[in-house]
C-alpha cells in the first residue's frame, strides 16, 4: 500500500519580536493577564515588506534542505492559510514560481484557518495515496497581524506570524495513518473576519477586514470538540491513550492545549508547546511546532504523532503520523 511519509520538514518566524511588555504600552492588558489566560509571552510579526509567500518560501526552501531534495522533485504544492498575497494568484502558484519548481506540478490554497494545515495534510496524503502526485509540500503561512485590531486587546495579543512546512514523499512505510475532518458553519458568529472582498467595498461601512472573536465561547466549544475528535482518532486505529508518543497541537491557548493532552494521558513534557514563544500562527502553528520538535530532538524517527487542530467555520481536524 503507498502511503504518505515525512521526509522533511522546515519552518520561518520573522526576526521582529513583540513581547507582552510592549504590548502593554499599546493596549490595556498585563504580561501577567496574558500570560495566565493563554501562556503566550512573546510572538513573532512580519515586517512591513514581507507577505506571506515570503514567509512561506523561507520554510519551504528549509523543508527541502531538510528532505535532502530540490524543487525539481516536488510535484504538488498546498498552502494553508487565511492571509495570502492576493486573491488570485494562489500563493501556492507563486510559490511554483519563487522556488523553481518546473511549470505542470499542482498547486493551490487552501482556507481551513487554524485547522488548514490538517487539512492541507489530508488532501497531499490523499494525492500521493492514489498516485497524483509522489512528493509534495505542505505549507502552513500567515501574516495575521495584518488582520488583527491592534486597539482591542481581546484578540492582538493571540495571534502571530510565521511559516511552517513538510515535504510528503509516497512510501511504502507507515507515516500518515489517518486524518479526520470536520467543519460545522452554525458558530461562524464566534470567529471571524466579518468582511470580504464579495460584499463590495459599498458594504464595508460598520465593519472591517479585523478578526473578530468571541473568546470565552470559542474556548468552550473548542476543549468539547477537540476532546472528541481524540477519542475519534484513536478509535479510527484501535490504540489506547497511551499509545501516543506525541501530542503537537494547534499553539491556540496553552489550557487549551494541556486540557487535550490530559485527554489523551500524556504528561505535559510529551506536548510540543511553542505558544510561549510563537504566540497563535494560525494554519502555520502546527507545522512550526511540529519542526522545532524535530530539530532539537525530541521527535524521532518512528514515534507516533497526534496532531490536530481547532479554527474558525468552525473547523477541526487530526492526522494521526508515525513519523
Amino acid at each position: 500500500m503507498t502511503r504518505s511519509r515525512i521526509r522533511g520538514t522546515g519552518s520561518y518566524l520573522p526576526d521582529r519580536v513583540v513581547t507582552n511588555a510592549e504590548l502593554e504600552t499599546m493596549v490595556d492588558t498585563t504580561d501577567r493577564w496574558i500570560l495566565e489566560r493563554t501562556g503566550i509571552a512573546q510572538r513573532h510579526i512580519a515586517a512591513p515588506d514581507q507577505i506571506c509567500s515570503d514567509l512561506a518560501e523561507a520554510a519551504a526552501r528549509r523543508a527541502l534542505t531538510h528532505a535532502a531534495l530540490t524543487a525539481d522533485d516536488i510535484d504538488l504544492v498546498v498552502v494553508a492559510t487565511s492571509t495570502p498575497d492576493h486573491i488570485f494568484p494562489s500563493t501556492a502558484c507563486r510559490l511554483v514560481e519563487r522556488l523553481g519548481i518546473a511549470p505542470g506540478a499542482i498547486a493551490f490554497d487552501i482556507g481551513a484557518a487554524c485547522s488548514g494545515f490538517v487539512y492541507g495534510l489530508d488532501v497531499a496524503d490523499r494525492f500521493i495515496r492514489t498516485n497524483g502526485a509522489q512528493r509534495a509540500l505542505v505549507i502552513g503561512a500567515e501574516v495575521f497581524s495584518r488582520i488583527l485590531d491592534w486597539e482591542d486587546r481581546s484578540t492582538c495579543v493571540l495571534f502571530g506570524d510565521g511559516a511552517g512546512a513538510v515535504v510528503l514523499e509516497a512510501s511504502e512505510k507507515p507515516g500518515i495513518l489517518s486524518t479526520h475532518l470536520h467543519a460545522d458553519g452554525r458558530q461562524t458568529p464566534l470567529l471571524n473576519v466579518p468582511w470580504g472582498v464579495s460584499q463590495g467595498y459599498e458594504r464595508l461601512e460598520g465593519s472591517h477586514g479585523k478578526v473578530s472573536m468571541r473568546g470565552n465561547e470559542v474556548f468552550r466549544v473548542a476543549v468539547r470538540t477537540l476532546g472528541a475528535l481524540v477519542d475519534e482518532t484513536l478509535s479510527a486505529n484501535g490504540l489506547e491513550r497511551g499509545d501516543v508518543d506525541w501530542l503537537v497541537p494547534h499553539q491556540a491557548n496553552i489550557r487549551i492545549m494541556t486540557a487535550t493532552a490530559r485527554k489523551l494521558g500524556l504528561p505535559p513534557s510529551r506536548m510540543v508547546s511553542t505558544v510561549a514563544d510563537h504566540g497563535n500562527t494560525s494554519a502555520a502553528s502546527i507545522p512550526l511546532a511540529l519542526d522545532t520538535a524535530v530539530r532539537d530532538g525530541r521527535i524521532q524517527r518512528d514515534e507516533l504523532l497526534l496532531l490536530e487542530a481547532f479554527g474558525a467555520g468552525f473547523t477541526w481536524g487530526s492526522a494521526l503520523i508515525r513519523y
